[in-house]
């Protein structure tokens, strides 16, 4: 494991909800620094198998040398086409941890955070077309207010995307730093971390595709499943934690649950516990882990 690549968060809460068979085959689709994959791979017999999923090219430093474990550079949106690659059809536990890494924030050069100046980049795999410098400086004053207040909830979306349409008619916003200066007006000095952090989180969901890629991911989820396999998963932000929430509930993102004929509710996996946060301790520990928020489903 590499801590200092990222802290894993929730870390014995999401394993122990997997409820790990020692010779069951289990996924992690968020590998990062390997925490939580170390902790499913302790817990594993001889003939246990995890494989894991991260698409940054950076976290293949991070590979585990145990022969039950593979690493797959590929978006988890790919899960099932991946899984059946290496022969694989059904797993016995999925665990997804959705943040982004501390490593992917304490780059510079990646564009995640908002204490460093950098290319407006904000690509989780450094070889897709679309980077924050397209969204800020090619998208439409109606697309970009759109990506502002679905994926950062700003209730002045509207003002700022017309803003930045107006700065970029003068000058290509290349920068972090020109993209602050520009919105300045939107930044009061109590507000400023809050507000930058909702506006480089709109950007970032819009470039990584995330909601798009969570609904892929979570649809196939009952297909790879076994009967009675656990889901682990930890959400850090009000639209993805919901997505997971419906649909586990639902089956579904919209509307009511399907039911059969004879009115039985027919949805494929259930909620196991409540919903579980990070611990104080955990929060002074590692302060990225406060809006963390962990959900256990198993299949039925």
């Amino acid at each position: 494991m590499n801590s200092s690549y990222h802290n894993p968060v929730l870390l014995q809460e999401s394993v122990d909800g997997l409820n790990i068979k020692p010779n069951g085959v289990y996924v992690d689709v968020t590998f990062g620094g390997g925490g939580h994959s170390s902790e499913i791979l302790r817990r594993l017999g001889d003939e246990g198998k995890l494989f894991a999923f991260d698409q940054d090219e950076d976290a293949l430093q991070n590979a585990l040398d145990d022969e039950r474990f593979q690493l797959i550079n590929q978006n988890f949106r790919y899960l099932k086409q991946y899984l059946k690659f290496y022969g694989i059809r059904k797993v016995d536990g999925i665990l997804a941890d959705f943040g982004v890494s501390s490593h992917q924030f304490d780059e510079a050069s990646r564009g995640f955070s908002t204490r460093f100046n950098a290319d407006l980049d904000m690509r989780m795999n450094r070889n897709d077309e679309l980077s924050a410098f397209e969204v800020v400086n090619s998208y439409s004053q109606e697309d970009l207010a759109s990506v502002l207040f679905q994926y950062g909830e700003l209730r002045n979306a509207n003002a700022m995307a017309k803003v930045i349409v107006e700065a970029r008619s003068q000058v290509t916003i290349k920068t972090t730093d020109q993209l602050k200066t520009i919105l300045a007006r939107f930044l009061p000095k109590m507000k400023e971390n809050k507000i930058l952090a909702q506006i480089y989180q709109a950007i970032r969901i819009e470039v990584n595709q995330e909601i798009e890629v969570l609904k892929e991911f979570l649809v196939q989820v009952p297909e790879v499943l076994e009967k009675g396999g656990r889901l682990s998963l930890i959400s850090y932000h009000s639209l993805e934690d919901r997505l997971v929430k419906r649909f586990i509930r639902a089956g579904k993102f919209e509307g009511e649950p399907e039911k059969d004929f004879y009115g039985n509710i027919n949805v494929p996996l259930k909620k196991v516990g409540g919903l579980i946060t990070p611990s104080a301790e955990e929060i002074a520990r590692n302060n990225r882990a406060r809006s963390a928020k962990l959900r256990i489903a198993e299949k039925l």
